[in-house]
């Protein structure tokens, strides 16, 4: 029976963030820029409040690619980023011990987010497909490409040798599997509300009501059908 039928947890997973910085996002044209930068804070916030472990990669800071997203390192203050030449992050040691010490542990569910995805998403998986019995779980959505037909092939040729393809909001989710876990409930409701759009407001405008209807109870008022009003 194949592994990739068990969910992602947060005991079996770590993530990766592969070049989220200025110069590579200058470059993508597969999906809006400030979109992708939602999802990759999104995706990191995730990370942090179901404590699964993450690293993160840089290439050529200085000499061209810009700095990580601000945004990004307010979410891991604490986090050692990787710096590196190749555009490939799994042809450099630092890299591949710091996936090592968290497979160790077992987590061997790869969680990636990376520019540009036919580069250097793309060779990274190859490689550590490859080299080791890890599974690479591809957030499509908080990656990009340099055209939408170098994102879809990209995703296609990997998703052909076992990777995959998943979203932000899909790992979140998942991670937090049932609402009766109380202990991330809150964080998981708070990085809707904050990322994800339409679902976000839907819950914010629930979380009012509901609130509303309390507070007017507490007070001794009718509550009316309305309560929001």
């Amino acid at each position: 029976m194949s592994s990739k039928l068990d969910l992602l947890t947060p005991q079996n997973s770590q993530l990766i963030f592969i070049d989220q910085q200025p110069q590579m996002a200058f470059g993508v044209q597969s999906i809006d820029r400030q979109v992708l930068k939602n999802n990759v804070v999104a995706l990191a916030k995730s990370a942090k409040a179901f404590g699964v472990p993450t690293t993160i990669t840089t290439v050529e800071t200085i000499g061209f690619s810009g700095h990580t997203y601000p945004e990004l390192l307010a979410v891991f203050p604490e986090n050692k980023l990787l710096e590196r030449s190749s555009m490939n992050s799994w042809d450099d040691k630092n890299v591949r011990d710091a996936l090592a010490a968290n497979a160790a542990h077992d987590r061997k569910k790869v969680v990636v987010s990376g520019l540009w995805t036919e580069v250097c998403n793309l060779s990274f998986a190859l490689s550590c497909l490859k080299d080791t019995d890890y599974e690479i779980y591809m957030v499509a959505d908080a990656s990009g490409g340099t055209s939408v037909e170098a994102h879809g092939y990209a995703m296609d040729r990997m998703v052909q040798v076992g990777v995959v393809p998943v979203t932000w909001q899909q790992v979140l989710l998942e991670w937090q599997r049932d609402w009766a876990r109380k202990e991330t409930y809150d964080a998981t409701l708070t990085i809707v509300k904050e990322h994800s759009g339409a679902y976000g407001m839907g819950v914010d405008y629930a979380y009012t009501m509901v609130h509303k209807t309390l507070e007017r109870a507490a007070h001794g008022e009718t509550v009316g059908p309305n309560p929001a009003n």
